[in-house]
C-alpha cells in the first residue's frame, strides 16, 4: 500500500457485497464521506465459473446469466442528482492470475464470432509486471476496472453488459492507477460499484475478453458540486502504448465505407500476420490482439471509404 493514503473501508467480494444489476433501489453496503477511501475485492467477469484449471470447453458452457458481479454499491454523502462523482484510482493488486478466452461463434459474441466456429481460453500467470502467453511472448501488466459506474436515474434493473451515460462496462483501458473518472449523478448518494477488473486489455478487446483477473480495486471518492456532464469523462496519464512509451509498432488497416467494417478487416489482418510471421494460431491471434493490440481511428474524413489501424507493439516478442 502507498504511504499517501488510508483505505477507510474494505468490501470483500462475499456474496453479500456482490450484485448484478445496475439498480438504484440497492441499499448502499457503505455510505463514505468525500475523500474517504475505499478497497473493493473484485471477482471475475464470469464469476468464478473459470478457474485456473479451466479448459475451452468450460468457456464454452460457461453461463452469461448473468455475468458482471458487481462489488458495492458505495453511497457516497452528499451526492445529488446532477453532481459529479470523481473516483481516483489508487491501486490494483491482481490474484496472480487471469484469462483470456472467446466464446463459440453461434454466440455472437466479439468481434469476429463467424470467423470462430469453436472456443478458445488462454490461462495467464501473471507476475508483478508482466502475463505470460505462448512462444515466450509477454504481455505488460496495466490494471484496470472494465466496469466502474453509479445508478441510473430509471427505476428497475439494469443490464450490465452495455456501458450507460452513468458508466458501466465501457472497458477503457487507461483507467489505470492514477487516473481519474468522472461520472454523472443521477440518484441520491451516487451508488457507485465496480467489476470486470482486467490486467491488460488492448484497445477494442476485440475477442470480448481483456486479461480478466480477480482484483482488488482502491480508489477515492469525492463529490464535484460545481462540474457537469453528461456521460463519462476521466483523466489518465495511459499508458498509450503497451510499454508506457513510444516504440516500434506492426501495424495493418482495415478500410471500408462502414467503421465496424473496417475495424473487422483491420484484426482479420493482424490476425494473418501473427500466423505467417509469428508462428500462432489463427485463435492464439485473435486473443493477441484482444490483449496487446490497440485499434484506433485514423480517419473519418475521407469518404466514402474509413480508416481503422491495429498496432501491435513488437516488444512483447521474445528477442
Amino acid at each position: 500500500m502507498s504511504a499517501d493514503y488510508t483505505v477507510d473501508y474494505e468490501l470483500s467480494d462475499a456474496d453479500e457485497n456482490i450484485h448484478n444489476k445496475w439498480d438504484n433501489s440497492l441499499d448502499p453496503l457503505v455510505t463514505v464521506q468525500p475523500g474517504d477511501v475505499v478497497r473493493f475485492e473484485c471477482r471475475d467477469a464470469l464469476d468464478r465459473q473459470i478457474t485456473p484449471e479451466s479448459t475451452a470447453d468450460d468457456l464454452a458452457n460457461a453461463s452469461f446469466d448473468p455475468v458482471h458481479p458487481l462489488t458495492g454499491p458505495v453511497a457516497i454523502e452528499g451526492a445529488e442528482p446532477g453532481d459529479v462523482l470523481a473516483v481516483e484510482f489508487l491501486d490494483f493488486e491482481h490474484k496472480g492470475w487471469g484469462y483470456t478466452g472467446y466464446m463459440p461463434g453461434e454466440m455472437e459474441l466479439g468481434l469476429l464470432p463467424e470467423d470462430f466456429e469453436e472456443a478458445g481460453l488462454h490461462i495467464w500467470d501473471l507476475d508483478d509486471d508482466v502475463a505470460h502467453f505462448v512462444n515466450g511472448i509477454e504481455v505488460p501488466l496495466d490494471m484496470f476496472p472494465g466496469i466502474a459506474g453509479v445508478a441510473p436515474a430509471a427505476n428497475g434493473a439494469h443490464n450490465t453488459l452495455p456501458p450507460r451515460d452513468t458508466g458501466g462496462n465501457f472497458d477503457i483501458k487507461h483507467l489505470t492507477k492514477g487516473s481519474t473518472l468522472y461520472l454523472p449523478i443521477e440518484v441520491d448518494g451516487a451508488l457507485f460499484s465496480t467489476a470486470d477488473c482486467h490486467a491488460a486489455q488492448g484497445d477494442g478487446e476485440v475477442c470480448v475478453t481483456g486479461i480478466e483477473a480477480p482484483m482488488f480495486v482502491t480508489a477515492r471518492f469525492d463529490v464535484l458540486k460545481d462540474k457537469s456532464i453528461s456521460q463519462p469523462e476521466l483523466e489518465t496519464m495511459g499508458p498509450f502504448t503497451p510499454t508506457g512509451a513510444d516504440e516500434p509498432m506492426y501495424g495493418t488497416t482495415g478500410i471500408a465505407d462502414d467503421l465496424m467494417e473496417a475495424t473487422k478487416k483491420a484484426v482479420r489482418h493482424m490476425i494473418s500476420h501473427l500466423e505467417a510471421e509469428r508462428g500462432l494460431t489463427r485463435g492464439e491471434a485473435y486473443i493477441l490482439c484482444s490483449a496487446a493490440v490497440d485499434l484506433k481511428i485514423s480517419e473519418v474524413v475521407d469518404a466514402p471509404n474509413w480508416t481503422v489501424t491495429a498496432y501491435l507493439p513488437e516488444s512483447i516478442f521474445p528477442e
